[in-house]
């Protein structure tokens, strides 16, 4: 096999091969004598068919086998003997190919490729990064326990007597109907019966639950409001509507109180075991916060310290997912507000720098974990797909069997864990310093890099 390197500039190199025609005839015939061995036609024995007509009958469709292994094999071969490692799949152009003819001829073909960059390995013991800690108090936790009793309310029906001449007031429940319009036409999602709406409570739009002050089950209203900007449906957001609603029953909320009896209802022993189990996980979630600025402050910290060259056919297909999305989210009406005002050449050198950076912290948490031997063990890859699995009742078993089949699947679900495990052993080494913060502080936005 002949190799001529044609480019080598920077990550870029590529290489011309040349297989000779002898290795190809060689091949070619060792296949069809196999396959003679095997072949069973009419009128002839099974393995006794001549190797004229094997040749005759399979002779294109053996060579075309033959090319194609003998291109594969020769790249794999140009790859190893030259020890490089690429960034993505080589492109292969064949310059020269020859299925149908009688006598095998040289396969000429031509290698693309970008190199992953040699990576040096940054000091972790030199970076210094701050863990934010807050401790669940008690009177946070009081106020997630006043919660659980609300959400457990019961409504206990107002009777006409203990109702009098008023309507329903602050803080009372008046089941309703509704209609809702646009500009005098109705809209889907619109509608609504028998919908239970705490007066001046949220979880409506805006201005809706307050205007139902003073209504009385009968009597119809209606009401003027107005989408908030970031409202979930892009065609509703920001238009004005009218609502013609219909007090039906009025209720008051009645909180259950606080005790052993509540706490098992909700399937507790008793009282100290919910508020233990509440306490548990708002400290979850405060440390699962924690950990994720942590993170952030590293992956900071490492791309400050990654300075090597990004492979281009890396960074233009992580630019391009990331502009697809973009493009999605600014025809649904979601585009951030920083980028509402930007021009297009604006828009594509920002997210073509963030997709810049993602590549070369993804390749130097890969280089970390090469280097350290970090992997991700099978019994850590089964307890990450059952739990993946359990998010589809009923349909766990498939999704077990879809993870088993499908090794893109599996991979899509490996890359966090191992991301995580990368971080985790470069946290051991680097200087954390802990500092106790406020809950407002722990949720603050950090500033971008």
């Amino acid at each position: 096999m002949q190799v001529t390197e044609t480019l080598s500039e920077g990550l870029k190199r590529a290489y011309t091969v040349v297989v000779p025609a002898a290795d190809i005839e060689s091949k070619r015939t060792a296949r069809l004598a196999s396959l003679g061995k095997t072949l069973a036609l009419p009128g002839f024995r099974p393995g006794k068919v001549p190797p004229t007509v094997v040749r005759q009958r399979y002779g294109t469709a053996v060579t075309a086998e033959v090319l194609e292994a003998s291109v594969s094999e020769a790249t794999q071969q140009v790859l190893s003997e030259r020890g490089l490692r690429p960034a993505l799949q080589p492109k292969v152009d064949v310059v020269s190919l020859d299925v149908a003819g009688a006598t095998a001829k040289d396969l000429e073909f031509k290698v693309e490729l970008e190199l992953l960059p040699e990576i040096t390995l940054p000091d972790f013991g030199a970076i210094s990064l701050t863990r934010m800690k807050v401790e669940a108090l008690p009177e946070t936790v009081d106020r997630a326990l006043g919660e659980v009793a609300r959400r457990n309310r019961e409504l206990a029906p107002i009777t006409p007597d203990e109702l009098g001449d008023r309507g329903a007031a602050k803080g009372e429940v008046l089941s309703v109907d509704y209609v809702g319009r646009i500009e005098g036409v109705e809209f889907p999602g619109g509608t609504g019966n028998d919908i239970d709406v705490e007066i001046g409570g949220e979880g409506f739009i805006p201005g809706f639950s307050e205007q139902l002050e003073e209504v009385k089950p009968g009597e119809t209203r209606t009401i003027e409001v107005t989408f908030p900007a970031e409202y979930g449906v892009p065609d509703l957001a920001g238009k004005a509507a009218t609502f013609e609603v219909t007090g039906k029953k009025l209720s008051r909320s009645m909180v259950p109180d606080l005790d052993d009896a509540l706490a098992k209802k909700l399937g507790f022993d008793d009282l100290s075991a919910m508020r233990e189990a509440v306490t548990r996980r708002i400290q979850g979630e405060y440390d699962q916060l924690s950990r994720l600025r942590l993170k952030r402050q590293l992956l900071d910290a490492l791309a400050d310290v990654a300075k090597f060259a990004s492979p281009e056919g890396m960074v233009e297909q992580e630019f391009g997912q990331i502009w697809q999305r973009l493009e999605a989210d600014r025809q649904a009406g979601r585009l951030d507000d920083d980028d509402k005002d930007k021009d297009e050449e604006t828009l594509k050198s920002d997210y073509r720098a963030i997709a810049e950076r993602r590549v070369r912290l993804g390749l130097l948490l890969a280089e970390i974990g090469r280097v350290n031997s970090i992997t991700v063990a099978p019994d850590e890859m089964t307890r990450a797909m059952r739990m993946e699995a359990l998010r589809y009742p009923g349909q766990e078993q498939q999704v077990m069997e879809l993870f088993r089949q499908n090794p893109r699947a599996s991979d899509a679900l490996r890359g966090p864990l191992y991301e995580e495990k990368v971080v985790d052993f470069v946290l051991e080494l680097a200087k954390v310093e802990d500092r106790t913060v406020t809950q407002e502080e722990l949720a603050q936005e950090p500033p971008a890099p």
